[in-house]
């Protein structure tokens, strides 16, 4: 009987951690948002919860605190800002992202990609340059600091 409740046990901790690219997805949480489909959007997209889109975006989306996904049927023609991305379906436009940017197998990418890190499956797609510097320099301090004075001292030998 314990090998039944192991099993079970195993898959309960599947759904509560979080998809990894490929995979299938657990039951979505209540703060997630999804355009299906069938949703076509064009204009500035902006929202305070995760992003899933399955549908056609022309535009902008700017998601600095969120986690962003584009599903496999996503066609996505925009300039992004996510705290994460992660692409399964089709991108024309460059990702911000302080965090991790995510392509699935089979994403298709034109653009560059702006990030603290990134993960890359085989047989995703991808046209463009990356520079992981971004979150590098948001640690740097904006302005050198002043020196007030200095004192140098002489040695003779």
């Amino acid at each position: 009987m314990s090998i039944f409740r192991k099993g079970e046990e195993d898959n309960e901790a599947d759904v509560a951690s979080p998809p990894r690219i490929g995979q299938a997805r657990p039951i979505r949480p209540k703060n997630v948002s999804v355009i299906g489909p069938t949703l076509v959007f064009k204009g500035e997209l902006s929202a305070d919860e995760d992003l899933v889109i399955e549908g056609r975006i022309e535009g902008t989306i700017a998601h600095h605190k969120k986690h962003l996904t584009i599903g496999k049927q996503g066609r996505v023609k925009a300039n992004i800002h996510a705290s994460s991305v992660i692409v399964e379906g089709k991108l024309v436009g460059d990702i911000h992202s302080e965090g991790v940017v995510s392509l699935a197998r089979g994403a298709d990418v034109e653009g560059d990609i702006f990030c603290g890190r990134i993960v890359m499956e085989d047989g995703a797609r991808f046209v463009g340059r990356i520079d992981m510097g971004e979150a590098a320099k948001e640690d740097l301090p904006k302005e050198p600091a002043k020196v007030e004075s200095v004192h140098v001292q002489k040695f003779s030998a």
